[in-house]
């Protein structure tokens, strides 16, 4: 069986309103099991247990979140060892573009070394049902292609 975690990050709600879409779309597929984890309770062992991550934050100042900036510096050295070279993609509640975020969180990712396979996801102002509705895609798309070998 293939494993699929999010990592995600609220605040004001906005950001779990997604992670929870990602996550309903991801259990669609009965062939994955995935872990949905705040920030502040994963660690490398998630990510060495996953073959796959989705992460989730709120776009600050133009930028992630403190708290999923906080899981990547726990993790980036510890996982060096690992070439982890896990897939992965980003969703983002915005209250400006989102592209801060989204270009900073691929910035540390590629460090893992992880590869970006999915378009990120950018919800921007109140999130709203279409915002739903594509989180929901995203965790259904991530676990179809991992449970079908494409990811």
């Amino acid at each position: 069986m293939k494993h699929l975690l999010i990592v995600y990050h609220t605040q004001s709600g906005n950001t779990g309103q997604l992670a929870a879409a990602v996550y309903a779309g991801a259990q669609e597929e009965t062939e994955v099991e995935t872990r949905l984890l705040k920030a502040s309770q994963a660690g490398l062992e998630d990510l060495l247990w996953c073959d796959a991550v989705l992460f989730g934050t709120p776009e600050n100042f133009g930028y992630m979140s403190g708290m999923l900036k906080d899981f990547f510096d726990r993790t980036y050295y510890p996982a060096e060892p690992y070439e982890l070279n896990r897939p992965y993609g980003l969703f983002i509640s915005a209250g400006n573009d989102g592209e801060g975020a989204v270009r900073e969180c691929d910035r540390i990712l590629t460090g893992y070394p992880m590869k970006k396979v999915l378009e990120p996801v950018i919800a921007r102002g109140e999130i709203t049902e279409g915002h739903r509705q594509l989180a929901r895609e995203m965790g259904q798309t991530l676990a179809c292609g991992l449970a079908f070998g494409i990811f």
